[in-house]
């Protein structure tokens, strides 16, 4: 940027600077300092054009002020050559976006531009490029302010201009970025008119009238107090039906609110979520199922609020700490001994706690987890999940929570809901709850733990019944001596010989021609490579096989548990490798 003097007459706004294209501004408030001592502050402005002239990115005002001055001098016959040239700083060549976050900058710094106007200069920067939180850094505003301004741009230009002029107030424009353009062209032809389509109750019992709009796409009620009326009674009754439904809260949000997704986080029935009604003003209702405020959610997380009020404490309790604890460990003691002629009681208070959890019980689902999204495809598609799936549900049934759940496991530990969850259990006949646990323990299964192995060697089980080999698997098979081996397994030692110098691309392709019948080749059923069955074994004498190592724990345990042999477990790699097929 360099600083230069330039005649008046080769100066001109540009349409990059925010006062573009509107009327002189006012420079009455300026007018006596460029009298006394002219331009002070320098014009940015861009480089200079082939004809010499160059636009005002920032300085308009003063520009205008300039001009009016030099009329006067004119008319008096008093003009100075030097009072022509104004001084200016010019912006290196470059884009739009530059000039216009230039422009901006100063004309915000002094003078607070009305929404529209910001809305016009920041949806040029958006047309050149810049990202509402690029936007946001730059003028050292919040994102949600830009976003909010830039959220103007889904109004019709005639509700702009009267928001502009401001006969319309900022709470309104809010709900109105929000409507369709049905919704707005309603709103601006039939003032406050509600669509029908909003209605929660039904218009056969609704003794109101209603219209046609002017576009003939919707039809609306013309008396919004009955209305309101019948739609008032339709949201009480939800609420109600919501209440019975076990919910901990139905909260109502007015009009004059919002609902803000982001200020919430989603929490299931049984941890506290709440149902939270949202009412606009245009009559709209949305219903948001199983939320609780983002401040609620860290407290729980922190284990520092309870979900249900606390009671009102008395000023002097009934009893001392030290006489609620005698009393808490003798009826502790009794219940613990009780239990012990009571094993169906002590199952169903297990499983509850392994499914809500308590203090004293932090058992977590297995999350699944990969970033690989094949593979996380491949075990989404498996018949093994969707026979798990299928089962969850029927036991969120019977237990009574949301079908949406994820899991049945996983609950956040309040003693409420041990307590409700037993008594559920109680209620159901032994082949219930005994549906329920394979569910539990299944889903807080660790995976790859020698757990697995133990159940799947004990059931038997059988891979090829569970599992078949897909794009995920020969994306990831790529280890040349396993291919080797496998290629030998499943084609012959013949066909692997004579392709050992072969790509690994290659023997994927005779791996996969071999256990589909492609290509002529003899199709090989139920295959299932040596690490997935059940015991696992290794290919190679390197080791490192998750599943062949959580094996030989397994082993261990068993020679410890006959008490024949060290519990020590074998080495991965150290397994004998079974003979080729």
């Amino acid at each position: 940027m360099k600083l230069d003097h330039i005649p008046l007459d080769k100066l001109y706004v540009d349409k990059t600077n925010m006062r573009f294209g509107r009327k002189a501004p006012d420079v009455s408030d300026l007018l006596p300092t460029i009298r006394a001592r002219g331009v002070i502050q320098a014009l940015l402005v861009r480089p200079p054009d082939p004809d010499g002239r160059c636009g005002i990115v920032a300085g308009s005002r003063r520009f205008h002020g300039s001009r009016i001055v030099a009329d006067e001098r004119r008319e008096a016959g008093d003009i100075d050559p030097d009072a022509l040239l104004l001084p200016c700083a010019i912006l290196e060549e470059g884009d739009d976006a530059a000039a216009i976050e230039a422009s901006m900058i100063e004309n915000m710094a002094r003078l607070d531009a009305d929404e529209v106007r910001q809305w016009e200069s920041f949806a040029r920067l958006v047309r050149e490029g810049r990202s509402a939180a690029e936007i946001a850094l730059t003028f050292g505003l919040p994102e949600l302010s830009v976003r909010r301004v830039l959220a103007l741009g889904n109004l019709l230009p005639r509700i702009r201009e009267l928001y502009r002029a401001e006969r319309i107030d900022r709470v309104t424009v809010r709900h109105l970025t929000l409507a369709s353009k049905s919704q707005q062209k309603a709103w601006l032809f039939g003032g406050q008119s509600i669509p029908v389509r909003f209605a929660l109750f039904d218009l056969a019992d609704f003794g109101g009238a209603t219209i046609a709009d002017l576009f003939g796409e919707d039809r609306y009620f013309t008396d919004p107090d009955a209305f309101w009326a019948a739609q008032h009674a339709a949201i009480a009754a939800a609420r109600d039906a919501y209440c019975a439904a076990g919910w901990a809260d139905v909260v109502v949000i007015p009009p004059t609110e919002h609902f803000h997704a982001w200020e919430y986080e989603k929490a299931a029935k049984r941890k506290g979520g709440r149902v939270y009604i949202d009412v606009r003003a245009t009559g709209e209702v949305t219903f948001h199922e199983g939320y609780m405020t983002r401040a609620e959610a860290r407290r729980i997380a922190r284990g520092e609020a309870a979900l249900l009020p606390e009671a009102r404490k008395p000023s002097r309790p009934e009893l001392t700490s030290t006489l609620q604890t005698y009393v808490d460990l003798h009826r502790h003691a009794a219940v613990r001994a009780a239990l012990i002629g009571q094993p169906g009681l002590a199952l169903r208070l297990m499983v509850a706690h392994a499914i809500v959890g308590s203090p004293l019980w932090s058992v977590r689902p297995e999350p699944q987890a990969t970033r690989h999204d094949a593979v996380r495809e491949s075990i989404a598609t498996a018949r093994a999940e969707a026979v798990f799936g299928a089962e969850r549900r029927v036991v969120l049934d019977t237990l009574g929570l949301a079908a949406e759940e994820p899991t049945v496991t996983g609950g956040n530990g309040d003693d409420y809901g041990v307590a409700g969850l037993f008594l559920r259990l109680v209620a159901l006949p032994d082949a219930a709850v005994m549906r329920v646990l394979p569910i539990v323990i299944g889903e807080t299964l660790a995976a790859g733990s020698a757990a697995v192995e133990a159940v799947g060697g004990e059931l038997g089980i059988a891979m090829a019944d569970w599992w078949q080999a897909d794009d995920a698997f020969f994306t990831l098979l790529r280890d040349r001596d396993v291919l080797g081996r496998i290629t030998a397994e499943v084609a012959g030692e013949v066909v692997a010989a004579a392709n050992a110098g072969e790509k690994a691309k290659t023997l994927r392709q005779i791996i996969a021609d071999h256990l589909t019948g492609a290509q002529g080749r003899d199709k090989v059923a139920r295959w299932v490579p040596r690490w997935m069955q059940f015991p696992p074994s290794a290919y190679t004498e390197r080791g490192g096989v998750g599943t062949v190592a959580a094996h030989a724990r397994v082993v261990a345990a068993r020679h410890m548990a006959r008490g024949d042999g060290s519990a020590e477990p074998e080495a991965d790699g150290e397994q004998p490798l079974p003979e080729a097929a």
